[in-house]
């Protein structure tokens, strides 16, 4: 056994909705580099959690008329089918509202404050007189008091990307009940996050991250830290801070904080040391699988909660992209938003586990599910190629020598060549370069075909005297197929143990000393997987489309284009009459750079109910513009599409990104926008005078 001791952990799954695809992108990779450190031979543990706390869980409950304590155990149940099916095998899955999460979290909460790095001060919030409660800025909605852009939340303008106040908006009403929130004071607590800010420095470029991640961190550094507020009052479903009756722990305070306390829990049962993985000068490995969304919290929040807590901080942050579909955002118009039990009903889950290897890289790069890709690869590569391999050499071995292989191993060297190859594989599982691996293995895979392609054992069948032969062909056959099944373990692992029963052998470990199966019995081939029906991919996709009578974004497009129909006719006559501003000077409009520019991605923002993050060609260089479109535009219908930019607009620093210009629209907002387009002809580039 390995002296490595390993840690590892996937972000939480919030406990307000199902498992998606887009979901199992990290727990896939997470589960399959976990499963390969354990064929090690590893001391590799593998924990979660559900995510259960914040005013969302709290007002899903209250609206389904069940507590949240029913409502997380609910979620937690689907969660735990999805995951089991999709051979995600935790060690531990544990809950964020458990007793070792209250434990922990008081106690690292205790030694920040002790330490100096709480603090606490009245700040004014905008408070709900219906529902008696204090509102978060998402649950705030109103005209931006910029630019007056309707029906915005209470912290950013996604039209005109000003940041502001709640107290700021104007006509605001709360989210939930629809009531005009009043102004009211609190006492809050706060993390004083800038007191770590050089041992964040060091921490973010001492290796813990991907290079693109340290990057970002230090862009994020040079803007300074700013104090962390960690409470929020009454009504809150959450553990309530020490000795502050009425105030609660923020959800992302005890969130990461569940990785321990699920690690705690698994300790208590099976008796193990929970400290030497924790204290400060642990020498064991602890990494944590991310989306790039939540980066922000994992490597700066959480690294400086854990040091000035005197616990040790994570030997890795690993980071990856997002999950489109045949090229785009996941939609539920498209049926191509799909959630993990959709799926689970019509194809095995095996096919995806091997599609998102074959995809994924130690990068932050987005993969995509492309559905005939999908189909090709899985059909191409672990029927066509690998389990073929078995299908091929079986048949001879049970009719014509009692299931038994020849106790001689024909071809040494090319066996040899399948075992040297365990190096350069394990090396990319190791570095997560899961992509680059499966290359290497489908390589060998297409060695072992060529051999029997070269061999022909369906000719040397049909000869008298030639049973020897047979017998070694396919007998090397067999285990070449059994040197693939190790490799891919990891990555299917349920093909993998019906080939090892097929095999009559053990589960594999890694073989890095593998010895060829002399003189061994075998069991009767059954197939191990069939190939990806195309009608059960069209029945995914349907199964997963919204009724369209729901999604009026969907429908409304068509009718803004025809200019037949307006959605709010009070609001476009108010737009239409609104006074001309006052005169300028020909300079002064000169001093605007309009340009041509092709939409040549759109996309939405994650977190962001109306703003589409859009690239835009403007000939001799691209911009990342973001534009508060969502409501009128499905992104896909604007790909392609040109407008009119305004291209020298300073950059504005948005809380999703830095938008590089603004792309022209008119109307008064919400459904009735209409982004400005020249006439065919204009190009990318020309200027607009």
């Amino acid at each position: 056994m390995s002296n490595r001791k390993i840690l590892v952990t996937s972000a939480l799954p919030y406990a307000n909705g199902p498992i998606h695809l887009g979901h199992l992108v990290e727990y896939i990779q997470t589960d399959i580099w976990v499963r390969f450190q354990k064929q090690r031979g590893h001391n590799c543990y593998y924990v979660c959690a559900d995510d259960t706390h914040g005013t969302p869980i709290m007002l899903r409950a209250d609206k389904e008329g069940i507590t949240p304590e029913q409502l997380i155990a609910d979620v937690e149940k689907q969660h735990r089918a999805d995951f089991q099916e999709f051979g995600v095998a935790f060690d531990q899955y544990h809950s964020t509202h458990s007793p070792e999460n209250k434990e922990y979290s008081a106690l690292i909460y205790k030694r920040l404050r002790d330490g100096g790095h709480i603090s606490q001060r009245s700040i004014t919030q905008a408070y709900d007189p219906v529902k008696n409660m204090f509102l978060p800025d998402r649950f705030i909605k109103g005209e931006c008091p910029k630019c007056g852009a309707a029906d915005q939340y209470g912290d950013s303008c996604e039209a005109c990307g000003a940041t502001y106040s709640p107290t700021e908006l104007k006509n605001a009403v709360s989210a939930i009940s629809g009531e005009r929130p009043i102004e009211k004071d609190s006492e809050h607590y706060f993390f004083e996050l800038g007191h770590f800010a050089e041992m964040l420095r060091d921490w973010t470029t001492a290796g813990h991250l991907q290079p693109e991640v340290s990057n970002k961190m230090a862009e994020w550094l040079e803007n300074g830290l700013q104090q962390w507020d960690i409470s929020r009052d009454a009504p809150y479903f959450g553990f309530e801070i020490p000795d502050a009756p009425g105030k609660y722990f923020y959800v992302w305070l005890d969130a990461p904080i569940g990785y321990m306390a699920s690690f705690k829990h698994f300790c208590d049962r099976q008796g193990l040391d929970f400290d030497s993985f924790w204290q400060k000068d642990s020498t064991a490995e602890l990494y944590h699988f991310i989306g790039k969304d939540i980066i922000y919290f994992h490597a700066l929040f959480w690294p400086a909660m854990l040091n000035g807590a005197n616990f040790r901080t994570p030997s890795a942050i690993f980071a990856h992209g997002f999950l489109t579909v045949n090229g785009e955002k996941m939609s539920k118009s498209r049926g191509t938003f799909i959630k993990a039990r959709t799926y689970l009903d019509h194809l095995n889950p095996e096919y995806l586990r091997y599609y998102f290897a074959a995809k994924l890289s130690a990068g932050v790069d987005d993969i995509d599910l492309n559905f005939d890709d999908f189909s090709q690869r899985v059909n191409s590569d672990l029927v066509g190629k690998v389990v073929n391999i078995a299908s091929r050499c079986s048949g001879f071995i049970a009719k014509r020598f009692d299931g038994v292989l020849s106790a001689e191993c024909s071809e040494p060297a090319l066996f040899q060549q399948f075992v040297d190859a365990n190096s350069t594989i394990a090396d990319l599982y190791e570095n997560r370069e899961f992509g680059k691996a499966m290359r290497e293995i489908m390589a060998l895979a297409d060695k072992a075909n060529q051999y029997i392609d070269e061999k022909k054992p369906w000719l040397i069948a049909k000869e008298e005297g030639q049973d020897a032969e047979l017998h070694a062909v396919c007998s090397m056959g067999v285990n070449l197929f059994r040197m693939l099944v190790a490799y891919l373990r990891p990555v299917i692992p349920t093909l993998a143990a019906n080939a090892e029963s097929f095999l009559n052998i053990p589960a594999q470990s890694w073989p890095s000393n593998a010895q060829p199966l002399l003189g061994h019995k075998i069991n009767s081939f059954i197939p191990l997987m069939t190939r990806v029906e195309p009608d059960k991919i069209a029945a995914i996709v349907e199964a997963s489309k919204e009724n369209l009578e729901k999604t009026p974004s969907v429908t409304a497009k068509p009718v803004k284009q025809a200019a037949a129909v307006k959605t709010n006719p009070e609001q476009v006559a108010k737009a239409i009459s609104e006074p001309i501003a006052e005169a300028i000077e020909i300079e002064d409009f000169a001093k605007i750079d309009l340009r041509i520019g092709r939409i040549v991605k759109a996309e939405s923002v994650e977190g962001a109910e109306k703003l589409l993050q859009l690239t835009v060609d403007l000939g001799s260089e691209t911009r990342n513009i973001f534009a508060g479109i969502k409501s009128a535009y499905a992104p896909e219908d604007l790909e392609g599409k040109l407008t009119v930019v305004v291209a020298n607009l300073k950059p504005r620093k948005m809380r999703f990104g830095t938008s590089e210009g603004m792309v022209l629209a008119a109307g008064p907002g919400g459904k009735d926008i209409w982004v400005l387009s020249p006439d065919q002809g204009a190009q990318p580039g020309m200027r607009v005078k």
